[in-house]
């Protein structure tokens, strides 16, 4: 009976220990994240979503692994959008997209040639991943106007 009291005891202490582990890692948590609301830029959200994540997983997974795994599943989400769209909205969603890639090369353009550190120069990392955004982007707004194209030549009349 004793034995069993205090093995019970000792459970219950070692649940509160956990629970006050628990605790501690949600309160910081949300002290990353209240600190990255307090910016409106995008990476700065993203940084403490990041910083979130890594506080609530106790430290064990790395930021980087939370924002590839944001990366890859954008790819999913945006591979079944485009390929589950009925073909009436083809053409609004490749306008959408069009517009978006022209964010997207304007971001790459000022990755590419706007020096960002203290020093006037900019990382190599950000100057390959701005070409590689640049170089995609274009290939989308390309491949639109060509598909545009295509499209509205088969709604010509056909001279006989």
């Amino acid at each position: 009976m004793a034995d069993t009291a205090i093995r019970a005891i000792e459970q219950a202490r070692q649940a509160a220990d956990a629970a006050t582990l628990a605790a501690n890692k949600a309160h910081e948590a949300v002290n990353a994240a209240s600190a990255s609301a307090h910016f409106s830029n995008i990476d700065t959200i993203a940084d403490g979503a990041a910083a979130a994540a890594h506080a609530a997983s106790g430290g064990v997974i790395d930021p980087f692994v939370f924002r590839l795994s944001i990366f890859v599943l954008a790819i999913f989400v945006g591979y079944y959008v485009v390929w589950s769209v009925t073909p009436a909205l083809h053409t609004p969603l490749m306008s959408v997209t069009n517009a978006i890639s022209s964010v997207i090369v304007v971001g790459a353009l000022l990755s590419v040639a706007v020096p960002v550190l203290a020093d006037g120069s900019t990382p190599i990392a950000a100057r390959i991943f701005g070409f590689l955004a640049l170089i995609m982007a274009s290939v989308n707004i390309f491949g639109g106007f060509l598909v545009t194209s295509r499209m509205l030549a088969m709604y010509k009349k056909k001279q006989r």
